[in-house]
């Protein structure tokens, strides 16, 4: 059994019936489970999935879902993932990892998520976003449209 780190972007997209990947994400995530892998999260995609479900529809990429709502969907998530902790030696990693990448801005949630992998020893992240962590060796970034999933 490995472990895999589902970011927000896809654990977003399940939930939304109108996302033209969502069949290729629930495919991705079905194959898996049935090949025994452990799916985990972290905190940071948590708190990064209740910032866009319950941002305004009318504001950038925000889902405008009502609190009870995206709380039925965190709980969802909680159930059928792993969420780790963010730990300090989660911390010191990831301060580790803006030194050694001289990470600035908005990069630095991403980071975090690969801080947190390291710490746990994830090496498997299963994003939409995968030119956000080319700079990191040390995982093998997935994504639902690229890797060969069986039907």
């Amino acid at each position: 059994m490995q472990s895999i780190l589902v970011d927000t972007g896809v654990l977003l997209r399940a939930f939304d019936r109108t996302s033209p990947v969502q069949k290729l994400i629930f495919k991705a995530l079905r194959t898996h489970w049935n090949q025994g892998d452990q799916l985990v999260t972290s905190h940071q995609n948590i708190a990064e999935f209740w910032n866009v479900a319950t941002r305004p529809a009318t504001s950038r990429g925000g889902f405008g879902l009502s609190v009870n709502e995206t709380l039925k969907r965190v709980q969802s998530i909680e159930k059928l993932t792993l969420v780790l902790p963010f730990t300090n030696n989660c911390y010191q990693e990831w301060r580790q990892l803006l030194v050694e990448h001289s990470i600035t801005g908005i990069s630095v949630h991403d980071a975090r998520i690969v801080a947190t992998m390291k710490t746990h020893r994830i090496s498997r992240l299963l994003t939409l976003n995968s030119s956000d962590f080319r700079r990191y060796s040390s995982i093998k970034v997935l994504t639902p449209d690229r890797v060969d999933y069986p039907l």
